[in-house]
């Protein structure tokens, strides 16, 4: 139980606590041959000599320092103040608009309950001046249900992508569905994911169309975190000969149909036009398809400081809006 049992793992290791196990250690102990004895102890007294304490305090200054260096990566990909002027340049002087968005985590805050996240009147006003420009193209692209898109943002002009793009829907035309999908699968796994909640307090079922998702939100993060990789784990080998994957998404895990992902519903939209400013903003893994896909000179920003295929970082869903704003504020007249 001490840290010194992690460096002498050629010594006899035992429980304190446990009578029986000190009563075997020292049967073999006292019974061993002096040549193994010997053996051992000149292990451990070379392993120390080389790692000492001067070893100890350069290997943690080193680690320290690579974080460091590490952390200034990710700075690096900060949408600053700079970058962000050059971006809104960009957008000004550009023709045809092409601005994929995410909702959850993106354009709102995570709530409790999906439900609960339903879009303010701000945002609304916000997407609409985006939308009615005739130069822009703006596509919601969510995983959440079309019924729930529909209803929110239904009245707006811009195009839908629903279930991480398994239901598309052009501005001022009608739901797609992207490939010929089936959910009868969904009643095979539903008790799967049932028993987890029961397993985990806080955490609940959400069903779709042709997908299902976990959430562990509300539950206790290391209690969660554990739960969720076993329920990966577990769905993986459900689902061996299924045509359905699974992923994790954030605080979510979600199975659905097979070649499904935001990826292959942006290209719908790409190949419509030809777009001379592109614009991808997402928070989570089901994003990553999407920035993918997307050219080279496209503005790919990642909500949240973590490694990504995306161009650039922004801290949180406020920057993101903020950054959204400053694309719909008028060009200021030259002095």
């Amino acid at each position: 139980m001490a840290g010194a049992a992690k460096e002498l793992g050629e010594a006899i290791i035992i429980n304190p606590n446990h009578a029986e196990e000190i009563a075997r250690a020292l049967q073999e102990a006292l019974n061993m041959p002096e040549e193994e004895q010997t053996r051992r102890n000149q292990i451990m007294q070379q392993r120390l000599r080389r790692h000492d304490v001067v070893h100890w305090a350069k290997d943690f200054i080193d680690q320290l320092l690579a974080a460091a260096e590490n952390h200034k990566k990710f700075l690096a990909k900060l949408l600053t103040a700079a970058l962000k002027e050059d971006l809104v340049q960009a957008f000004r002087k550009s023709k045809r608009r092409l601005i994929f968005l995410d909702y959850d985590g993106t354009l709102v805050a995570f709530a409790p309950s999906p439900e609960q996240a339903k879009p303010s009147n701000q945002l609304i006003g916000l997407l609409k001046l985006l939308s009615e420009d005739p130069r822009n193209e703006v596509v919601l692209i969510s995983g959440r249900d079309r019924k729930s898109l529909e209803q929110w943002f239904g009245m707006l002009s811009l195009g839908l992508a629903a279930e991480h793009g398994i239901w598309t829907k052009e501005k001022n035309d009608a739901w797609k569905l992207i490939k010929p999908s089936t959910n009868g699968w969904m009643a095979q796994i539903r008790p799967l994911l049932d028993s987890f909640v029961d397993r985990l307090p806080g955490s609940f079922v959400e069903e779709r169309e042709f997908s299902l998702a976990w959430h562990y939100r509300r539950a206790d993060p290391d209690e969660a975190s554990h739960l969720a990789k076993e329920l990966s784990d577990s769905l993986i080998h459900l689902t061996a000969n299924m045509d359905l994957q699974v992923f994790q998404g954030n605080k979510v895990v979600e199975i659905r149909n097979a070649g499904i992902h935001k990826g292959a519903a942006a290209l719908a939209w790409l190949t419509k036009d030809i777009f001379d400013f592109v614009m991808a903003m997402g928070d989570d893994s089901t994003d990553e398809e999407l920035f993918k896909v997307l050219p080279e000179t496209a503005y790919t920003l990642r909500v949240g400081i973590t490694q990504s295929y995306a161009r650039l970082n922004v801290r949180n869903h406020l920057e993101a809006i903020e950054l959204l704003e400053g694309l719909t504020r008028r060009d200021p007249s030259p002095i």
